[in-house]
């Protein structure tokens, strides 16, 4: 298959990325990764440069070698309606769960480990292509949006929309102010590229408080904080706070901007109705 740069075709259709979203592979954000390690092909060429923009209606787009049907928007389809995807409305799903200690985010894992669409019900996820939203590593817990909304996906992540993520972290040793400052004040930290270099971001929390502090000479002595993120990077947290001298024992994520988990226990899900739809939609705008 050869290999080609699509950026300097005119400007037309949908964004790549988009397309692919809004088809249920995932947050635009994954989905651009996909695109520049190479993975995606348009019309029997690899594209691995953006932007790029395609005619769902026309274009063949292929991920790691599978054809993907894009859905197309209504403007897109011919006047007689022929368009198999614009025929049917798009049905998109948002299941909440509570992410239990050693499930991994992802949508499959080759060593057959549990995964987050474990836990959705296979009633809502045998027909639609379902991803998670956003990222919790297998020590952590707590809620995690699983849904086919590319669109809604993106601006739940995309720090430019800044939506809240509050965290309850337990650290060994006893924080102190100092150490809170820092965090607040932000660090840079280094990220590996998907070509192999490494970048420097800055990392900062929205807000850090303690809730409690346990002395304990037996299990020796904790402190539980509080912690909001409206911008995350992998692993952010454990990294800032081991940049302080504060080692993560437990974390996890207690609300995404208006959602909380409520009475769903780790390992449960729950469909979302449409007020908890809107209320995520109204964060991203305000």
């Amino acid at each position: 298959m050869s290999k080609s740069r699509l950026s300097d075709t005119a400007p037309k259709g949908v964004r790549l990325q988009k397309a692919m979203a809004d088809a249920g592979l995932g947050a635009r954000r994954d989905c651009e990764d996909m695109i520049t390690a190479g993975r995606v092909a348009v019309n029997g060429r690899i594209v691995d440069t953006l932007p790029c923009f395609v005619d769902p209606a026309n274009d063949e787009v292929q991920l790691d070698g599978e054809v993907i049907e894009l859905p197309v928007p209504e403007e897109s389809a011919d006047s007689t309606g022929s368009s198999k995807a614009a025929a049917k409305a798009r049905s998109f799903i948002y299941v909440l769960i509570n992410k239990p200690k050693g499930v991994i985010t992802t949508t499959s894992d080759p060593e057959g480990r549990r995964n987050v669409l474990d836990l959705v019900p296979q009633s809502l996820r045998s027909n639609e292509r379902l991803f998670p939203v956003g990222r919790l590593d297998g020590d952590s817990t707590g809620l995690l949006l699983i849904t086919n909304d590319g669109d809604l996906a993106y601006q739940l992540t995309h720090p430019k929309f800044g939506i809240a993520k509050e965290y309850r972290v337990l650290t060994s040793g006893l924080a102190t102010d100092e150490q809170l400052q820092k965090l607040r004040a932000g660090m840079y930290l280094v990220n590996p590229a998907s070509d192999g270099t490494k970048t420097s971001k800055k990392a900062s929390m929205e807000s850090v408080r303690i809730i409690k502090r346990f002395v304990d000479r037996a299990r020796g002595d904790r402190t539980m904080l509080s912690v909001t993120l409206r911008e995350g990077q992998n692993r952010e947290i454990r990294r800032m706070l081991a940049r302080v001298g504060l080692k993560v024992r437990e974390l996890e994520r207690v609300a995404i901007g208006p959602l909380r988990a409520g009475d769903l226990k780790p390992g449960q899900a729950k469909l979302l109705g449409k007020k908890d739809v809107e209320k995520l939609r109204s964060a991203t705008l305000g």
